[in-house]
């Protein structure tokens, strides 16, 4: 606590802040925002009673403590493909001449401070901070990757969105919205209530949800891109699959391009249509010098990344995949890459959505020539039980559950031509066992036995 500072006690799920009420005064605080009822006994702060939303008052607070922020924000939302959105629409805007930056789950990215860790979505506070950062380094542009939870939880309130975009609706965080309505209730709170009514919303044309997001925003008069294979705006005329990429040929604003992407999949050509919509929208139109970095564009870190070969041909990757879709999506895409046996390597957290384990499990065993289910984050849950419940739709597999003994396996069991995918951690660089979390990064791992083979 700092000295002279404000303690705001939040009445959180778990957990009520008014308890430390008392410490916090101990410790210098001199300003006391409450909610609910509190018997006030101390004379050594100032204490205020919020009425109304209390995560709604704290974001203001916050923006009127850090008021300064980047002249453009954007938010991206969706199940999959935040990441590499907020990843690409910084990257374009980058070279198009703006100090750009990122904030999401791979953490705050840009070209003006050393990159740092943080949530998908952090608290309003620590976003209004992260956002003051930026502005006074000199960002002009951020973009942010806008989580359900994060959405629900009003950490993105009192913030001015020029742009948001929608990509996807499959299973996740069932854990804590219970339902795919309410999971979806609260990812169009990103449309109804934070998107600037002079902003524009970039949709998936392709998705069941893509006409009630469209009303929406058409209701607050709103401007709506569309991008997909039934885009208006940006449309997904063609797709052909290379060894390390692919050809696309889309048409912007109804003039015909052809690209040659350096991502494989078809939900990366849809990851940068939806980023190119963002950054037109930001951008005041399309500049054709985008043609020029989209062949050179970058995947985010642990996003289908290309780990290297063995000397018989075969292939790693490393992905973020830990949704059913997104792990769906990957086999497939894969499926058509690979000469051979397509392998996946993964495991679901603990203390999550359980239903998708034997979901995810059927997926790879209609998918994949060879699984190898391990551990992924067990947290506070027995690793023993997860695997088996995946197992249960695909008892072909491999089951070995020390992560880094399973990558070894499946690495040094990869004949000519085969391609291995290992999915579910891609980025994270540990790996949260219990209360403990240990050092645990697959992209590590996978080049230090590629190397050693």
């Amino acid at each position: 606590m700092t000295p002279n500072g404000l303690f705001i006690a939040h009445t959180g799920t778990t957990n009520d802040g008014k308890k430390y009420i008392p410490d916090a005064i101990a410790k210098g605080a001199t300003v006391v925002v409450y909610e609910g009822e509190y018997e006030v006994s101390s004379q050594n702060a100032v204490f205020i009673k919020l009425l109304g939303n209390m995560r709604f008052n704290i974001s203001k607070i916050a923006a009127n403590f850090y008021p300064q922020t980047p002249k453009l924000i954007s938010a991206i939302t969706g199940t999959n493909g935040k990441t590499s959105i907020a990843d690409f629409t910084r990257q374009m805007m980058t070279f198009l001449g703006y100090h750009s930056a990122s904030i999401g789950t791979i953490g705050v990215v840009s070209d003006v401070m050393e990159n740092m860790e943080t949530l998908t979505t952090p608290d309003s506070i620590t976003l209004h901070q992260i956002l003051s950062r930026l502005a006074e380094a000199g960002v002009d542009y951020v973009s942010m990757e806008a989580s359900s939870i994060g959405i629900e939880q009003r950490r993105m309130d009192n913030i001015k969105i020029k742009c948001a975009g929608f990509t996807n609706l499959t299973q996740d965080h069932l854990d804590y919205h219970l339902n795919m309505q309410n999971y979806f209730n609260a990812k169009k709170l990103l449309f109804s209530r934070l998107l600037a009514s002079d902003g524009t919303a970039v949709l998936n044309a392709d998705i069941a949800q893509f006409a009630e997001l469209k009303s929406i925003c058409e209701q607050r008069k709103i401007t709506v891109l569309s991008y997909g294979k039934n885009g208006q705006e940006l449309k997904l005329l063609n797709t052909i699959p290379q060894p390390q990429g692919q050809i696309i040929t889309v048409s912007v604003f109804g003039k015909e391009h052809t690209i040659n992407l350096p991502l494989i999949g078809h939900f990366q050509a849809m990851n940068v249509l939806c980023a190119l919509g963002m950054v037109c929208a930001l951008n005041n139109g399309f500049d054709e010098r985008l043609l020029e970095i989209l062949p050179k564009i970058k995947g985010a870190c642990g996003r289908l990344e290309y780990m290297g070969s063995l000397s018989n041909g075969a292939t790693v990757y490393v992905d973020y995949a830990h949704t059913p879709d997104a792990l769906e999506n990957v086999l497939y895409t894969m499926r058509h890459h690979s000469q051979n046996n397509l392998w996946v390597l993964f495991g679901c957290g603990g203390d999550r959505d359980k239903l998708k384990r034997p979901i995810m499990g059927e997926i790879a065993a209609n998918l994949a020539d060879k699984i190898v289910i391990t551990d992924d984050n067990p947290r506070s849950e027995d690793a023993a039980q997860i695997r088996k419940e995946i197992i249960a739709k695909c008892p072909q597999a491999v089951e070995i559950g020390d992560r880094i003994k399973a990558i070894e396996y499946a690495i040094s069991h990869l004949q000519s031509g085969d391609m291995l995918v290992l999915a579910g951690k891609g980025h994270e660089t540990g790996q949260k066992i219990g209360d403990t979390t240990i050092p645990m990064n697959d992209i590590a791992e996978a080049k230090r036995i590629l190397s050693a083979l």
